[in-house]
């Protein structure tokens, strides 16, 4: 069989599973999750083997160190995945949910949440993605057709396994939740032709991957993932919970997409700011990139126009000294890949200019920029953080994997 031959009948499998899912009632959806969590416990070892398979390939390839954190598991991320899991079967089913209301006309009608469909998600080598998506989508009732990066074949073969038996043991199609195991690029170019069988694709990923899916794909998409995001220290900023905060965007996690990128720190407080800012990341060996007026202050490697429009996912930080806030504001509508931007300040002035002026899915004031995330936003998990205005903005939970339908009655009832 072709590699086109697989993606046909895997997607047309797919579609035909979608019925199965949509179908199902909450308390269904909540056991297939409540399974999928059991087995995933239970076969810990056994995913964990196979993760330890893609990490050590993934070293042998020269795959860099903060990549290689984004795909490994741990007992401790396992207990995370099982924890979210839980966390999505407390959370409400949107689905069905809705007004309804009465016309002149004699009509009543119905506005509900529905299932999208089946939903496309191309991601890179980060396998926490394979459980999280197929769970939104389960309890959404939607199907799914993951197509996750090859550094991480072997465990997201594991866990969509488990998955696709939880789906099974509970009486759904496991075709409702479909991995693409083809590591081959051929497969990612057909998927992205599928318009017949898919109703919605999700790159989750960098820069380079939302490019391609953009240009290619021929069903609606929702870029996610890139995220050039940025940290402003204002003049009336608290230097402590800068210094902080800074740190924790930065470094805490750099090979995330909603770790800080670029640093802004106004004029009047850079002396202070920055020497105190190096002396917190000496542990972490940050390097710096910085124009001319940083350089004068702290050292560091000149940083180029772009090196401001950089996603490092590393640990490198782009460094500028502003005059104001308007200036930082101007900087970061210009660079910004429109994720999450944080400013650190005492003016409430500033705050709310700030938060109404700045152009990205997610805003913080006196807060890092580490929180946006579907889990600590409440929603359990997210099958990834949408940088565009339509439809869904911000970690993606299960309201943005529903559309909407009305559903009208009558009594014989004429226009």
């Amino acid at each position: 069989m072709t590699i086109s031959e697989k993606m046909s009948t895997l997607c047309s499998g797919a579609k035909a599973a979608y019925r199965s899912i949509a179908s199902a009632k909450t308390k269904k959806k909540n056991d297939i999750l409540l399974t999928l969590a059991k087995k995933i416990n239970e076969k810990r070892a056994e995913v964990l083997s196979a993760n330890a398979q893609d990490v050590e390939k993934a070293a042998e390839n020269g795959v860099p160190k903060t990549m290689i954190d984004r795909l490994t598991l741990s007992n401790e991320r396992i207990d995370s995945l099982c924890d979210s899991l839980h966390e999505i079967v407390k959370l409400s089913d949107p689905c069905g949910s809705g007004d309804c209301y009465d016309r002149p006309s004699g009509i009543s009608i119905k506005h509900v949440r529905v299932p999208i469909g089946v939903i496309g998600i191309i991601y890179e080598a980060r396998p926490n993605v394979t459980v999280d998506a197929a769970a939104l989508c389960i309890k959404t009732g939607n199907a799914c057709i993951l197509k996750g990066g090859k550094e991480a074949i072997n465990t997201n073969i594991a866990l969509a396994t488990l998955i696709r038996e939880a789906l099974e043991e509970n009486g759904i199609d496991k075709n409702a939740c479909s991995l693409i195991d083809i590591t081959d690029r051929e497969a990612t170019n057909i998927l992205l032709t599928m318009k017949d069988y898919i109703d919605l694709l999700i790159p989750r990923g960098g820069k380079g991957l939302i490019k391609f899916v953009k240009e290619n794909a021929r069903m609606p998409i929702i870029e996610t993932g890139a995220g050039n995001c940025h940290v402003y220290i204002d003049d009336s900023a608290n230097i402590t919970d800068a210094v902080n905060v800074t740190v924790n965007a930065k470094c805490q996690r750099p090979s995330v997409c909603n770790a800080a990128e670029t640093l802004l720190v106004h004029s009047s407080v850079a002396n202070e700011f920055l020497p105190a800012f190096v002396e917190a990341t000496r542990t972490f060996s940050l390097e710096l990139r910085g124009c001319e007026r940083t350089a004068k202050i702290i050292n560091c490697l000149p940083a180029s126009d772009e090196d401001f429009f950089t996603e490092y996912n590393d640990y490198i930080m782009s460094v500028k000294i502003v005059d104001s806030v308007d200036e930082a504001i101007e900087h970061i509508n210009k660079h910004s890949t429109n994720h999450s931007e944080a400013i650190m300040t005492a003016s409430i002035e500033n705050a709310e200019k700030f938060t109404s002026l700045v152009d990205s899915a997610a805003v913080y004031v006196n807060a890092s920029t580490r929180f946006t995330d579907g889990g600590e936003f409440g929603f359990g998990a997210e099958i990834g953080i949408s940088t565009q205005k339509l439809h869904a903005r911000g970690p993606m939970g299960l309201l943005a994997l529903t559309s909407e339908k009305y559903i009208v009655t009558g009594n014989g009832t004429v226009r």
